[in-house]
């Protein structure tokens, strides 16, 4: 069996169950401050035996533990509250939205390649896209005039 158990200063532990020939002992599988999905990853890690997530999780809320749910579920919370509100996000956020939902193999992987990741981009990871792009047009040779390129020119003659 696992669950969580208080400890001083604010500290809870997961600890697993485990029969000795002395008798029952406990094992602690992770210490934390808040219950978070790592911290269940590590436990889960460290038990002799697979455990439910959803128990260990009855048993944080039982023990008055701080938990964490992960990001995704921050987001859509907060989504779902504006939504009750009456507020839309705009049509392309919108279908955005949809497609990164979808179950549709398809429909996930045009999501995957589109514009999507660049929205929660930071200022600083869109600058360094800018820059390797220069870098890249900078590389492309131009031909000036009364100047020769320095690679071959593709015509059809010389596709055959």
């Amino acid at each position: 069996m696992t669950y969580v158990v208080t400890r001083p200063g604010g500290w809870w532990e997961i600890r697993e169950s485990v029969a000795t020939p002395r008798g029952p002992r406990a094992r602690t599988l992770a210490s934390f401050k808040a219950l978070t999905d790592e911290v269940l990853a590590r436990a889960r890690a460290a038990a002799g035996r697979p455990f439910e997530l959803a128990d260990v999780v009855r048993s944080a809320r039982r023990a008055g533990a701080p938990i964490e749910r992960s990001e995704p579920d921050a987001h859509a919370r907060g989504l779902t509250r504006a939504l009750a509100r009456g507020e839309r996000p705009r049509s392309g956020l919108r279908r955005l939205l949809v497609s990164g939902l979808s179950d549709d193999p398809a429909v996930r992987r045009a999501f995957d390649d589109s514009i999507a990741r660049w929205i929660g981009a930071t200022p600083r990871q869109r600058g360094d896209a800018l820059v390797q792009l220069l870098g890249l047009a900078d590389a492309i040779p131009s031909k000036r005039p009364g100047t020769r390129c320095a690679f071959p020119g593709l015509s059809p003659e010389r596709l055959r």
